[in-house]
């Protein structure tokens, strides 16, 4: 990312590209293309669970898709910082209480994803 990019988003809500290409990917299943998101030893903490390395990520959203049917909805995004951006997301589904309101944190290095934390 350039300079003038990384300043864009410092004062954008607009996520930096591989925080929408997560997302597009997440809400279309395509699981090799969430997990090239991150870097190769990224993480994602999910429901108390610590995911580390691209092959443990597919793991991880192969088992979700197996298990709840849902829709997201993004309902807000802002930067942290210039390596840290956060997205609400809510969900509607098949899980327990049907409904979550959810907060995406991503930590991002070299234009990918180091650190996805999902908190409700």
């Amino acid at each position: 990312m350039s300079e003038r990019e990384r300043a864009n988003h410092r004062h954008s809500d607009t996520p930096p590209p591989v925080v929408t290409r997560y997302l597009a990917a997440s809400d279309g299943g395509d699981v090799r293309a969430l997990a090239d998101c991150f870097t190769p030893d990224g993480t994602v903490l999910d429901e108390g669970h610590t995911y580390r390395g691209q092959q443990a990520i597919i793991g991880w959203r192969e088992a979700l898709a197996g298990k709840w049917t849902y829709t997201s909805t993004v309902t807000g995004s802002q930067p942290v910082s210039e390596q840290e951006y956060r997205v609400s997301v809510h969900l509607e589904g098949n899980f327990p209480g049907g409904v979550a309101d959810l907060t995406y944190r991503f930590a991002l290095r070299e234009g990918l994803i180091e650190d996805l934390s999902i908190v409700g």
